[in-house]
């Protein structure tokens, strides 16, 4: 993989970062165990700014997700290309079919009850 990008010319900074750390810890020997609770007690860097990264649209909701075949996903994303709308989008949708077929009620009575 890292061949692959480094051919193209062009290199991600997350991914020269590694590249960097690995070369650096192959060249200094391994790990001793104190490095590494050092490295687990050290707070996370932001680069970007202090303020953690927020979505709107994420607002109230939580995350679901779940392994598919890698054909299975390529094709979830083919039609989202197709509708010219989102994976989300349409897992809502079939999430929504999922929940009437099962009446249990549907996701667009939720959103209202969410909003009153």
């Amino acid at each position: 993989m890292y061949a692959r990008v480094v051919e193209d010319g062009m290199i991600s900074t997350a991914l020269q970062s590694a590249l960097d750390a690995e070369s650096n810890q192959a060249a200094s020997g391994p790990l001793r165990t104190e490095d590494m609770t050092k490295r687990a007690a050290k707070p996370a860097e932001r680069q970007l700014g202090s303020e953690p990264f927020y979505r709107p649209s994420r607002a109230g909701r939580r995350f679901v997700g779940g392994h598919l075949e890698p054909d299975a996903a390529k094709q979830l994303r083919l039609l989202a290309v197709e509708d010219d709308t989102t994976v989300q989008a349409l897992l809502e949708e079939a999430l929504d079919l999922l929940f009437a077929k099962k009446g249990r009620g549907s996701l667009k009575s939720w959103k209202k009850k969410a909003t009153v």
